[in-house]
């Protein structure tokens, strides 16, 4: 049997790849640390454990349920959007709960999207912006960035009028830069004037953030825009699969009515226990970014025995850095670290041609596993 023609050009996402690989090499007994992948290590709130655990234990809850989260999980994020940013999101029509953000961006490309399409994304960037944009038989389109700010400048004009959607993400992941809130009217502008869905991915925003952003803090973003946010990250729930997204009713009802067709809702205990870690409070979040910022002064001690250059000043859970000039691309010096060190940490190629002199270095590790590549690197 012959694989359908939209996947023929679609790469196996690199993580599962090499992921695959280390856990080999680790069972063949190679002492290998992985500082690879953004999956947060610590656990989530005890009130979010115990809610799930009081909820499934409930009866009547492990049916299907609302094709759109139950009212309250809604209304929560309504709740914290409002403290979080100051807007207001109509929890009826203006908030969609999703399995994991991920997926939000795949039902986004495969709702509007066709072929012959235009969809910009940032580069370095996400992967699955470029490969779900390709899936939906679209054209991806990458496009560099000047501090926080996209180089509009250097599009192309006939590629910009083709343009459907352009995928922005700040804290941007895999550079940890910020935008201010007047770059991102300026980007706002510039999708209104080219009529271009702008989709905001924005699950970085509480890790080593100074100032959270919201897409919708600009006006008449809500025009124009969607905006994703993930429980994965912020709130160490990755495994739980909790994302959402936000935007005017007719956008959402789009998505919505593509998701129907693939999924049959979360399960209620996951939602409540959702909830309750919305409602947790600052405190928590304090907690887990004071661990984030112990990791990241060893994170960038790493870089520095490594010979490699890190802003001091970026946000999220990840250390991105240039590789030494002796070395031509970050694919043949993380091969070399993971070798020599038996420490990986991912080159940044992965995540476009402009990542092909850096690699990129997790703090989803605990202190002591980054001690220990730091004594490994110094000590070889």
């Amino acid at each position: 049997m012959k694989a359908a023609d939209r996947i023929k050009n679609i790469k196996e996402y690199y993580f599962a790849g090499k992921l695959r690989e280390l856990r080999q090499r680790i069972a063949d007994g190679e002492p290998i640390i992985n500082l690879g992948i953004g999956s947060p290590d610590l656990p989530p709130h005890p009130a979010v454990i115990d809610s799930l655990q009081r909820e499934a234990e409930v009866s009547g809850v492990h049916g299907y349920q609302p094709y759109k989260g139950i009212p309250d999980l809604r209304e929560a994020f309504s709740i914290w959007n409002k403290k979080k940013f100051d807007i207001d999101l109509d929890p009826e029509t203006e908030i969609l709960p999703l399995i994991g953000s991920k997926e939000g961006v795949m039902h986004i490309a495969m709702s509007f999207l066709n072929p012959g399409d235009v969809a910009l994304v940032p580069n370095p960037g996400y992967p699955s912006y470029s490969a779900t944009s390709k899936i939906a038989g679209a054209e991806s389109v990458s496009y560099t960035l000047s501090g926080a700010r996209p180089n509009f400048e250097k599009i192309p004009k006939e590629l910009v009028e083709k343009a459907k959607i352009m995928w922005i993400n700040y804290p941007h992941m895999p550079t940890g830069v910020h935008v201010s809130e007047s770059e991102l009217a300026e980007i706002v502008d510039f999708a209104k004037k080219h009529e271009i869905l702008l989709c905001y991915d924005n699950p970085y925003n509480q890790i080593l953030t100074k100032k959270s952003v919201s897409l919708f803090q600009s006006d008449r973003a809500k025009d124009v825009g969607l905006e994703l946010h993930s429980m994965s990250k912020s709130f160490n729930m990755a495994g739980w699969r909790v994302g959402f997204l936000t935007g005017r009713k007719e956008l959402l009802d789009i998505v919505q009515k593509f998701k129907s067709n693939m999924d049959s809702g979360m399960f209620k205990p996951v939602q409540l226990a959702a909830v309750e870690a919305l409602e947790t409070g600052d405190e928590h979040i304090e907690a887990i970014n004071k661990v984030y910022a112990t990791r990241k002064q060893l994170g960038l001690q790493i870089m520095e025995v490594l010979d490699c250059k890190a802003n001091k000043d970026q946000s999220g859970m990840f250390i991105w850095a240039k590789i030494p000039n002796t070395w031509e691309d970050a694919e043949a010096f993380s091969e070399y670290i993971l070798n020599k060190y038996k420490v990986f940490i991912t080159p940044g190629h992965v995540f476009g041609s402009a990542g092909d002199k850096y690699i990129r270095l997790s703090l989803c590790s605990p202190e002591d596993v980054l001690t220990e590549t730091l004594k490994r690197i110094k000590e070889s």
